[in-house]
């Protein structure tokens, strides 16, 4: 495909006490940006929440598993295919089979996490039961028919590079669209069967925390993605409406237990373009300040912000949006739609439409 369609996803979510997202020392993670600290939420903690929605909500059976008990995986799916295989002979010649292929074991665990799509771990199931052993053949079953997840975020393998596959999404860390200062709240436990006369606490520590609006950002290249779902066209559009929907309503779940986060986004927006993906981060470069609320203010400066760089770029083929805020310049952006099932449903048409004139 000698033309290209990127997607871009945009969103303005704003989170009240939380910390999803910790460093090593348990502090919300931070970045500087235009000279003031940010709350920021790594892309491989927002992944994880994507990949974790389309586990729970997808109908499209082929989700990848990243695990480093992938003999275990395979080997299970060989007793699915043949109950008269024990578990200690399905383990064996599923270690043997994975290890032909190219993928380093020891003591029964690859050596480092590794990225296998259902429908790729129940064809080495059956290369297993079929004694096969031809390198090429097995690294084949590996190649094709990739997951979503795994067409989309890619994966690497250091033993074998030719097992790579490259992603065709990328996910911005997302940041606040203003500065932050972390707090701590701290928090004492009783002990419920503590003698009465002792009146201290059972526990006690302290929890760092932040409230934030955030800008997220995430964008496909789709002709890729349609090359690695094997140019079906119908597949791609539903993975690629999966995504948005995984994108907007995910979540990581780090202290979710103990600050109910539980936000959706204020504003999403979403583009087609044909030259290349624009992320808008850079209208939230000089931080807003704000006693009323940045929610309001952040939407406004994201829809300027795609307005100016079409100074620089194509106009989008489609833009999409979906506000629970008042918009100026909304007429300039795009179509405004009632809500995200409507939203989605108008994209997939689109998209598809593009797609057959491919």
């Amino acid at each position: 495909m000698s033309k290209k369609i990127f997607l871009d996803v945009h969103a303005i979510q704003t989170l009240p006490p939380s910390n999803i997202n910790r460093d090593d020392t348990g502090s919300p993670k931070t970045a500087q940006y235009g000279g003031v600290r940010r709350a920021r939420v790594s892309s491989q903690s927002w992944k994880r929440a994507i990949r974790e929605y389309f586990n729970d909500n997808s109908k499209e059976s082929n989700i990848g598993i990243r695990t480093k008990d992938i003999v275990k995986y395979v080997a299970e799916k060989i007793a699915e295919i043949d109950e008269s295989i024990d578990k200690e002979n399905a383990f064996k010649i599923a270690e043997e089979t994975l290890n032909k292929a190219g993928i380093k074991t020891a003591k029964g665990k690859a050596r480092a996490l590794f990225f296998l799509a259902d429908t790729q771990a129940k064809e080495l199931a059956k290369a297993a039961i079929e004694d096969i052993k031809d390198k090429k053949i097995l690294q084949e079953i590996l190649k094709k028919n990739p997951a979503i997840d795994i067409a989309l975020f890619g994966r690497m393998v250091a033993d074998d590079p030719s097992l790579n596959e490259d992603a065709s999404c990328q996910v911005a860390h997302a940041i606040s669209t203003h500065s932050i200062q972390n707090e701590f709240d701290f928090f004492t436990a009783v002990d419920d069967l503590s003698p009465e006369d002792n009146a201290g606490a059972g526990m006690l520590g302290t929890v760092e925390f932040n409230s934030s609006t955030l800008y997220r950002y995430a964008n496909i290249a789709v002709h890729e993605f349609l090359k690695q779902l094997n140019n079906d066209k119908e597949l791609t559009t539903n993975a690629t409406k999966l995504f948005i929907e995984a994108f907007s309503n995910s979540l990581p779940t780090g202290k979710v237990n103990t600050f109910a986060n539980q936000t959706l986004p204020q504003f999403l927006l979403i583009t087609l373009r044909k030259d290349r993906p624009v992320n808008l981060v850079s209208a939230f470069e000089k931080p807003i300040k704000s006693n009323e609320g940045y929610v309001n203010m952040s939407i406004n400066k994201l829809v300027n912000e795609i307005i100016n760089v079409e100074k620089f770029t194509d106009s989008p083929l489609i833009t999409m949006y979906v506000s629970l805020e008042d918009i100026l310049n909304y007429e300039e952006i795009g179509e405004e739609k009632a809500n995200l099932k409507e939203l989605l449903e108008s994209f997939s048409k689109e998209l598809l439409k593009l797609l057959e004139e491919y």
